[in-house]
């Protein structure tokens, strides 16, 4: 076989961590470990949902050669120069995985590669595009007859991410809650000192409940227990007053650093990325919006979404005109609350699971949230676990098929093969 490169082109912290991943593991074990023939280069475009870190997360791949930030990204697609001035085999291949389906259509062009893209909700400028792999029929669905045989079903590449199942030995003996508030100073603002404030009600009433917090790769202990201080985060006041001091690990204590409030709550911090051996062990978490839905609706984990407003323009995450709108210096503030306001009265769903069901399976809680209400919910379900075990079942129901990572592997494998022949 000739020497090829795959281009992998993704872009926000989710997609990095829940399809690249994946994907690299794969091309490795299919198609072959040797970098000489086989090449992978990550390039990321910018997201406005991008933590700054996407390119150190991707340069963990073991089994990825290169990579480039964002900030490289329109330099390299409008005149064809990487950062570093990477050269490229003459045969290859662009892989899409996150940005804009635009993008390989250009950078195929330019580097005279095929292109492939993962399609999770909707398949683009199929017409350019030499194939997809799609997470469902519903993809498949709206494209012209003449263009169908460019399309497969892959599956979910979440669910390949995951683990399935977790046998009844494993299950914890006490309840296990997870927390994700989210990895930003405008999530964590908000989201560290309510989910604190609601951990404390549940713990308070039900004492043996135990509480972790996956700490996102971009984020050290010091900063998100910043969040936590009311000295620190005047948002702490507003969303519970709960405060928590960081405790970190120690060999003659807990292996684990936590969060501690002054009432003996204490919430495990799992630095290990990512933590599903931890996740898969929860009966329900709480969460924001964003990429983490979607893991835990492929882990099939009941969630409660926080979408808290005592704070409107907190969130400038959107992407697009309005993302754009709510990150202008002196107005984007203004603008940001305007926009958070006019989205959340649409009573559109944000959690993924929802939005691949059409309906609200967890559910979403929208407003000045009250940290006992949610609490409530918890403790209902805690006491009633059919309802728990409906939503699993929910969630498991609407999630993709596993074997995405190595069937779309197998694609990249035919177009490789198209090159040689």
């Amino acid at each position: 076989m000739q020497p090829a490169d795959i281009l992998i082109l993704s872009n926000g912290p989710g997609e990095v961590t829940t399809w690249v991943r994946p994907v690299v593991k794969a091309i490795r074990e299919i198609i072959g470990c040797n970098s000489s023939q086989v090449r992978i280069s990550v390039v990321l475009s910018p997201c406005p949902h991008a933590t700054g870190q996407e390119a150190a997360i991707a340069r963990r791949y073991l089994e990825v050669d290169r990579v480039q930030s964002s900030e490289h990204f329109f330099n390299f697609l409008f005149w064809g120069k990487t950062a570093e001035n990477w050269n490229w085999h003459k045969h290859g291949i662009v892989l899409f995985l996150g940005g804009d389906q635009f993008y390989p259509i250009l950078l195929g062009k330019r580097l005279g590669y095929r292109t492939v893209i993962y399609a999770e909700r909707e398949a683009r400028w199929y017409r350019w595009i030499d194939r997809f792999g799609v997470m469902n029929t519903d993809v498949i669905k709206p494209i012209p007859k003449s263009h169908k045989h460019k399309l497969t079903v892959v599956g979910d590449l979440m669910a390949d991410l995951t683990p399935t199942s977790v046998s009844s030995s494993q299950i914890a003996p006490f309840p296990t809650i997870a927390i994700l508030p989210g990895s930003k100073p405008g999530k964590l603002m908000q989201g560290i000192p309510l989910c604190l404030a609601i951990a404390e009600q549940v713990y308070q009433q039900n004492p043996k409940t135990r509480f972790i917090l996956p700490v996102a790769p971009t984020l050290d202990l010091y900063t998100l227990a910043g969040f936590a201080n009311s000295s620190q985060n005047p948002m702490v006041m507003k969303m519970g007053g709960v405060c928590a001091k960081l405790v970190m690990a120690s060999a003659d204590s807990s292996p684990s650093p936590r969060l501690e409030t002054s009432n003996g709550l204490q919430v495990e911090l799992i630095t290990q990325f990512p933590a599903y051996n931890y996740l898969c062990h929860c009966c329900l978490a709480l969460t924001t919006v964003g990429a983490n839905t979607a893991e835990l609706g492929a882990l099939g984990i009941p969630m409660i979404v926080l979408l808290p407003t005592q704070q409107l323009d907190a969130m400038r995450t959107w992407d697009g005109i309005p993302g754009i709108l709510a990150s202008l210096p002196l107005v984007g503030r203004i603008l940001a609350k305007t926009i958070n306001l006019m989205v959340l009265k649409q009573g559109r769903l944000f959690a993924w699971p929802n939005l691949w069901a059409n309906e609200e399976i967890v559910p979403e809680l929208v407003g000045e949230l009250q940290p006992t209400d949610v609490a409530e919910l918890i403790l209902d379900w805690l006491a009633n676990p059919i309802k728990l075990t409906k939503i699993r079942d929910r969630l498991l129901q609407v999630r993709g098929r596993t074997g995405a990572a190595t069937e779309l592997t197998n694609i990249l494998k035919e177009q490789l093969n198209l090159l040689n022949s």
